[in-house]
Parts: C-alpha cells; structure tokens; sequence
C-alpha cells in the first residue's frame, strides 16, 4: 500500500470562495496566535506549551465575543493548524520534531499574502458519488479532474489551499493498494548533477539545464522594479504584487514540471539509480552560485527520485559526499591534488586517459555505487582492517592513502630527472606506488572478483 496525493485545481463559487477564505483567515489566526503563547511561555516563564493546551487555548478564545466569528468555520482547520505547529516543539510522547532535530528554523508567523491552507480530516468532509463536500458548505468542490482517482480509493485527507497568485487548488490524500511494481531491467546509471548540464549519466547522455528562472529573470526583475515603486496598501500595489506571484509560479511550475518528467523517465528506464548525497543547504551559502544551484532543483530531484524508486520497486543509491568523483581517473583510479571548477576536461598523468568531467565522475559514481549496493544485499567483500565503511558509501579514510599518493606523483619531474635521484628517493616513490596501488585496490576490487 501506497499513500499518494491527487493534487487538482478547482474554481469555487463565489459563496465558497467566501468561507474558505474565511476558513484559512481563522487557521492563520489560530496558528499565529498559539505560535506567540508558545513562545511567550518559553522565553519568559521557561515553560513548553503543548499541543493540549494550545487546544484548550482554542476552546476559550470561542468563547471570546471579539473572536466569536471563529464559530463560523469548521473547527477541524483550526485543530489541524494546531497539530501542524505542535510538530516544530518537542513533546512528552514526541521528542523527534523538526526545529528540535535540526531540520528546521524556528516556525514563522504566517501571512495573508502567502495565501494559506486547510487541512479536513474524515470528520469534516463528505466524498459522495465522486464529488466533495466540505464541512459547512452545502455544494461540492468545482474540481478540474485532470485524472481519476484509483479505482476503489476514497479520499482519507483533504487540503485546501490558495496560492499567493490566487490559484486554488484541493489535495486528496488516498491510500493506494495497487502493485505499482515495474518490469524489472537490468540497466544500471550513475548520475552527475551539476548547473551547465543538469545531469550527466554513466552512458553518456547529457542532459541540459532548462533554466527556467534565467529565462523569466529580465521579466521578473521588472516587475518586481515596478513593485518597489508603488505606495504599499494601495490597489496599484496588490496588482504589481499580484504580477510578480505569477511569474514566480510560472517558474516553479515549468521546474517542478520538468523535473518530473525527468525522474519518472530515469526510474523507468533504469534498475538502480546512483547519485552523491549532496549537501544543498550548504553549497547555496556560496552566493555566487547560490541562485544557479536554486534553479537547478537538485534537492527535489533527488527526493522525487527517492520515492519513486520506492513506488516502482526500484534502487536509488546514494554515495557519499566527499567521494572524488570527479578527481579521480576511472581508467586507472589515480586521484589528482586539485581539480578546479573552470577545468571540464582532463587528462590523467599517470595513464595519459583523457576525461570529460562530468562523465568521468558520473561513471565513478556508478562504480561506487554498485560496490556499495553489493554491501547492502550482504554479498561479502573485501575490506582492509581499520578501515571503516559508511552506510551511504565509503568513508574520507580510505581514500586518503591514494589521494596523497597521486599527489607526489603529479609533482614528480620527467622521467630523466627521476632516474637521477637518489637511492633513498627511489625508495620512498616505490613506496607510495605501493600505497597507490593498495588504495585503488580497494576501489576496484568487487569488479575484479
């Protein structure tokens, strides 16, 4: 069993139009309001407010004569908003939440401009003939049904939403029981994410960035020019704002678009999938690439790879983050000192191969990949003593030996000059080469077996 959602436009009427707005108005007000008790209670009195309180917190401003309209709307929004902050703050049955694990900020107050969402549990639905009803709206949603449901799946959550450009849009969460399960292929690729080129797989097939906030920078840049030089909170300004949301959707539609026609195209064509386990969050603290990496959409293609490849009975591997693809050789396994950004082909000093970058390290990846996917199903390898193996991939540790090694020998003069060194050099260079030798062991010693 698989849980999806079937995201869908709708166009209210102009009576629904009206509650549900109302209805994002008292969940963004409900949100924000718990948001600061919270906080209040923390940073004066050290106290942690949870979700029970906040609850009751809701009960009593009900009873608020100035805050009597929240009677009006479903309580099921509110109770939800509610359960959406609580899972940002550590609770005594709950201690792995987001800002308290490190995977997210401290939770911001919402704002009308952004637009707002509801999320309707069972309780506060109805799912009649193909239709939906909500709570306290007696016509069902005008649902633009690009595609049908599974067949035999009913909707078990419901989210509305409204888009800062003013588009609304219905989530339908379904438990789906179908076995999505592909043919099984035997084609295996490894993929090198970068800016110029989007990807570069093992087989050689390059594909390129379609860069779609490069194309609408000029118009957005104008826009947003035109934004600055209105007065704030006249009519002319929630037009200009109005026009720079859209073609800020335009962008993220025309991405998310593409990048899933691409990892759909990927996980279909290809058994296992091997990518690095890039650090996004910290390569866009570069600022001169910061907008370029953004564009590229890399953190979204990996998780869309992720799941997918869960759904279809696919393998998505990822390798570790400081593996050298691209310094090393993938003919020989000679790793160079330094390797730097502006330098798209090579050639290797020791076995004189010459490499395209990207497709050196895409072929590496594969390869590292593949050894590591071997690990994983529990075929035994070899592997040295004291050298420790990640789960994700090889560890720094032992690529060190052959990184230093391929270091001297790339600082080493023409053979004459070698020849008329002294015995104890010689010596100390047959060493390293021995070294060298040990640590490409390591790495191509599954594909020699």
């Amino acid at each position: 069993m698989v849980e999806k959602a079937y995201k869908f436009r709708f166009y209210p009427t102009p009576e629904q139009e009206s509650l549900l707005r109302r209805t994002l108005g008292c969940v963004r007000l409900i949100y924000n309001k718990a948001l600061a008790a919270r906080t209040q209670a923390w940073y004066k009195l050290q106290e942690r407010v949870g979700f029970a309180q906040t609850s009751a917190m809701l009960t009593s401003w009900k009873k608020q004569d100035d805050l009597d309209f929240l009677k009006e709307v479903s309580s099921v929004p509110l109770q939800q908003g509610l359960r959406h902050l609580q899972t940002a703050f550590p609770s005594e049955c709950c201690a792995n939440t987001n800002f308290f694990s490190g995977r997210a900020k401290y939770p911001n107050f919402k704002k009308k401009r952004n637009g707002g969402s509801a999320e309707f549990t069972k309780s506060a639905f109805k799912w009649k003939d193909g239709q939906v009803y909500l709570a306290k709206c007696p016509e069902p949603l005008p649902i633009r049904w690009s595609r049908q449901l599974p067949k035999g799946c009913v909707p078990t959550t419901i989210t509305v939403k409204l888009d800062p450009c003013g588009r609304w849009s219905v989530s339908l969460r379904v438990n789906d029981t179908r076995d999505l399960t592909l043919k099984p292929v035997t084609k295996q690729v490894g993929i090198d994410l970068g800016i110029t080129r989007l990807l570069t797989t093992s087989d050689g097939e390059k594909v390129e960035n379609p860069k779609n906030l490069q194309k609408l920078h000029k118009k957005l840049r104008l826009a947003q020019k035109s934004l600055s030089r209105k007065t704030k909170g006249s009519n002319n300004y929630y037009k200009a704002r109005l026009k720079v949301a859209k073609i800020h959707a335009r962008i993220k539609d025309s991405r998310l678009d593409y990048t899933h026609k691409l990892t759909t195209q990927l996980i279909r064509e290809n058994q296992t999938v091997v990518v690095e386990d890039l650090a996004v969050k910290n390569m866009v603290k570069n600022h001169k690439l910061a907008r370029a990496i953004s564009d590229a959409n890399w953190s979204e293609l990996v998780r869309q790879l992720d799941y997918k490849a869960k759904w279809y009975g696919r393998e998505l591997i990822k390798i570790d983050r400081y593996f050298p693809s691209s310094k090393r050789c993938s003919n020989c396994g000679h790793v160079l000192e330094k390797l730097p950004l502006n330098i798209r082909e090579w050639e290797c000093p020791e076995c004189a191969a010459h490499h395209d970058r990207d497709l050196n390290a895409a072929i590496n990846i594969l390869r590292m990949g593949t050894r590591v996917g071997v690990r994983r199903k529990g075929t035994p390898t070899k592997k040295a003593a004291g050298l420790a193996v990640s789960v994700c991939g090889a560890t720094v540790r032992p690529e060190e030996i052959t990184r230093r090694a391929g270091a001297m020998r790339q600082k080493a003069p023409n053979s004459n000059a070698r020849e008329s060194r002294a015995v104890t050099q010689v010596q100390r260079r047959e060493d390293v080469n021995a070294q060298s030798l040990y640590g490409r062991n390591l790495f191509f010693g599954c594909f020699m077996e």
